[in-house]
């Protein structure tokens, strides 16, 4: 034991470094594919058949390619045309891209499934197309739209080892550095995977949080007042 606690000291300062790179490409990514997948999510049903075309196409443009692709036409091709990316900005903007195309598919299925009565009534109200997605399908919707979010930001998130592959020094890259060091494989990968997963539950136990939290705001799942009184009351 003693000597897995020395090693992990060691070789600790080189996965923080992975770890801070692989942080920034998850809150980076992230960020950018929720605004992706909303923008497209809601181009994708609205009555303007320009704007449902072109969120098609752009969905199924970067959900039918690798993402290993398009990283790298990004990191090596966009250069050629004057557009030279810094590869943690490429990294960003590559799972951004991939993943906001996957999101906008949720977000438009969410939408979608808010029940047709709903969306009757704002036209019955004659809300503006703005006011009634805001003020009422949108709040319906984005509770159904988390559990597939969540999802997706655990793929994301395994997704930013391919940053090796553009020279960002992630976790994974570090993990292979501490494999040189002679710490031995099964520690510097079992390390490796211990931290991978611990990042992917902490922003995983986030939205499973603002899942809760949406669904209590409509009523559809009891308040944690509610919860501890049944259970008071269960067990006298």
């Amino acid at each position: 034991m003693s000597d897995f606690i020395q090693a992990l000291i060691d070789s600790w300062p080189r996965y923080w470094d992975g770890i801070v790179v692989t942080l920034q490409l998850s809150v980076g990514g992230a960020i950018l594919a929720f605004v992706i997948a909303v923008v497209l999510g809601l181009a994708a049903i609205t009555g303007v058949g320009v704007l449902r075309g072109t969120s098609r196409i752009i969905v199924e443009l970067f959900r039918g390619t690798s993402l290993v692709v398009q990283l790298f036409f990004l990191f090596f091709v966009l250069p050629q045309f004057g557009y030279q990316l810094e590869p943690l900005a490429c990294g960003i903007l590559a799972l951004g891209l991939n993943y906001g195309a996957y999101g906008a598919e949720v977000v438009r299925g969410s939408l979608n499934a808010v029940p047709q009565g709903q969306w009757e009534t704002t036209t019955a109200l004659s809300m503006p197309w703005a006011t009634k997605i805001r003020r009422v399908i949108w709040p319906q919707a984005w509770a159904l739209m988390l559990p597939g979010m969540n999802n997706l930001m655990v793929m994301l998130i395994k997704g930013t080892a391919l940053a090796l592959l553009i020279f960002l020094h992630d976790l994974t890259y570090f993990t292979d550095e501490v494999v040189r060091q002679d710490h031995g494989t099964a520690f510097a990968f079992g390390i490796g995977f211990a931290l991978y997963y611990l990042i992917a539950l902490g922003f995983s136990s986030f939205l499973r949080f603002l899942e809760r939290r949406a669904q209590r705001r409509l009523g559809l799942a009891p308040s944690k007042a509610r919860t501890t009184r049944a259970t008071a009351e269960a067990v006298a």
